[in-house]
């Protein structure tokens, strides 16, 4: 059984959802807290699938996830990269998303290159949406075809009307220089766009990998759709369709497949 972490910090407040989301998909999953982690790294060291869930994170004072990654930065990037290096699944979810790009662990080095002894200085940022608004709805998403990344194995062969994740950020426009972004679309990195401008992410992009695909960001959220009755008309969806997992149990449970073949 994959051994999950989820790291939570003051302000988190989606770590239950993204426990339940990993425990039903077969893990192992343990909560553990950023200043505990810190005084002792070893959760990280065994854990084979990390998450860094959504929520407000230290009141995302400064800007969205700043503190958190800033801590994470300074204080664990060696744990980190020695468990990125044996293979563990990493994700962050909305503000952890905003919080692994600042790390810098997306979009992660080139295929081939290795990861530096100092965590790498963030190429991407998530910025105030277009509208200067907070945004909270459920939003349709396209699937990148022959994306690596083994989170997402399978989404693109659902249906229209039910590969959609609901999505509840301030700061959610992905932006980067443009020669960023064609090394993102040319190495394979974008994974997920939104089907119609949400928030004026460049090149409507959702989500992004690394290199490897083990290593995933977005801003929607996959842990609020681990039920089929949380979409917004599931009721007059196909009873076939909803015999199998929901779209954002799916997500995790990928995880934990991949988790299950990491090499020893």
């Amino acid at each position: 059984m994959p051994s999950a972490l989820v790291i939570r910090a003051a302000g988190i407040n989606c770590d239950v959802e993204v426990m339940r989301g990993l425990t039903e998909a077969g893990a192992s999953a343990r909560l553990a807290h950023l200043d505990a982690l810190i005084r002792d790294p070893a959760p990280i060291e065994r854990a084979d699938i990390i998450v860094f869930p959504g929520g407000f994170s230290f009141g995302d004072d400064v800007a969205s996830g700043r503190i958190f990654a800033m801590h994470v930065r300074e204080r664990l990037w060696g744990p980190l990269r020695g468990a990125i290096e044996r293979g563990a699944c990493i994700a962050g979810i909305c503000n952890g998303f905003q919080v692994i790009v600042q790390i810098g662990l997306l979009p992660g080095p080139g295929p081939g290159q290795a990861w530096g002894p100092e965590a790498p200085a963030p190429t991407l940022s998530l910025a105030r949406n277009s509208g200067a608004r907070y945004i909270d709805t459920w939003v349709g998403l396209d699937a990148a075809p022959g994306s690596p990344c083994v989170w997402t194995r399978g989404w693109g062969d659902l249906a229209d009307d039910v590969r959609m994740l609901p999505c509840g950020h301030g700061e959610g426009r992905l932006t980067a220089e443009a020669s960023t972004l064609d090394a993102l679309e040319a190495r394979g990195h974008v994974v997920l766009r939104y089907r119609q401008d949400v928030n004026g992410s460049a090149r409507g992009i959702a989500g992004v990998c690394d290199a490897s695909g083990r290593i995933f960001g977005l801003m929607p959220h996959p842990d609020r759709f681990l039920a089929w009755n949380r979409h917004p008309y599931w009721t007059r969806l196909d009873a076939q369709v909803r015999r199998g997992r929901a779209p954002g149990q799916m997500i995790f449970a990928n995880a934990v497949e991949a988790a299950t073949r990491m090499p020893v």
